[in-house]
């Protein structure tokens, strides 16, 4: 019984810090949102403890029909919107820290295939430069 329980801890633990070559990834989180909705946006600190920058390439999840890096601007008219990241990639400043955040970057689940409500985990796959893949679990939350 104790090595089940601990199993179960280490995969909590797992879950909700990710790390490979100095890029750590934390408190990975989604919102939830209509079941017609076909988007769904999620959340994380990208930390690097490296000495050389490196960039967040890429998103996949079996989850999503496509991922894309995302963030949100206010348009001419005061509206805020969301586009493809500049450049296609976001940057991970050596040493430093990149939050993706409600109004700011995000990782984009478009044409969703799981449904984003309170209690759903969602597998990413992150894909950087120098660090790799790093996998994580979204956990989707109230707002």
């Amino acid at each position: 019984m104790k090595r089940i329980v601990f199993f179960l801890m280490l995969v909590g633990l797992v879950s909700a810090c990710a790390s490979s070559g100095g890029i750590t990834v934390e408190s990975v989180w989604g919102r939830d949102s209509p079941k017609t909705a076909m988007a769904g946006a999620v959340y994380m600190q990208i930390k690097n403890t490296g000495a050389q920058p490196d960039k967040l390439l890429s998103a996949k999840s079996d989850g999503c029909g496509t991922v894309e890096l995302h963030e949100s601007y206010q348009e001419a008219n005061g509206m805020m919107g969301m586009r493809p990241v500049t450049g296609g990639f976001i940057p991970i400043p050596a040493g430093g820290t990149v939050e993706l955040k409600v109004g700011g970057l995000h990782v984009m689940c478009i044409n969703r295939k799981v449904d984003f409500t309170v209690g759903t985990k969602v597998p990413l796959t992150l894909m950087f430069e120098k660090a790799g893949e790093i996998k994580v679990v979204a956990d989707i939350r109230a707002q």
